[in-house]
């Protein structure tokens, strides 16, 4: 498996044609100078294909935030993959992932804080939840490892 990250501004986000990803291959983007979910949700209603965002939580977009933004995402593009970069990014993948699931969380920690937490709606399919340890992406089932960059295009490799 791999996943491309694609950088790019929200100017260039806008000027792009309809993107159709590829199912082994598909594109994580990050968007440099806005909101990542709020760009692609603007533009991104005619793209086909597997899809991943890139986003980076902090103190002023919590958890909560988070898995909404995500669901609503979800509800536009077939989105498989979220990319967490974020000091504690592996807290908030843990509690994402469950909520995205519908389940109950309750979790503290030295990041979160959260009591019989549930997000709802839920996602009718399974987003899979990355997040950034090194070089390297991660989820419960497997690493990926950095790889080639070739211009906005940073490719992360089994």
């Amino acid at each position: 498996m791999q996943l491309a990250r694609l950088d790019l501004s929200c100017a260039e986000l806008e000027m792009l044609p309809v993107l159709i990803s590829e199912e082994d291959r598909p594109l994580v983007l990050r968007v440099s100078d806005a909101d990542t979910v709020t760009a692609l949700a603007g533009v991104a209603g005619d793209w086909e294909g597997s899809w991943g965002v890139w986003l980076e939580p902090g103190e002023d977009y919590g958890i909560g935030a988070l898995a909404r933004d995500v669901r609503t995402l979800a509800q536009l593009i077939e989105l498989d993959h979220v990319v967490l970069d974020h000091a504690h990014a592996e807290h908030y993948a843990a509690a994402l992932d469950a909520l995205l699931r519908g389940e109950e969380v309750s979790v503290e920690n030295e990041t979160l804080v959260l009591r019989a937490v549930v997000s709802r709606p839920v996602v009718g399919y399974r987003v899979t939840v990355w997040h950034v340890e090194g070089g390297s992406l991660v989820h419960a089932e497997r690493r990926l490892r950095r790889g080639p960059t070739r211009g906005p295009l940073t490719y992360y490799l089994d």
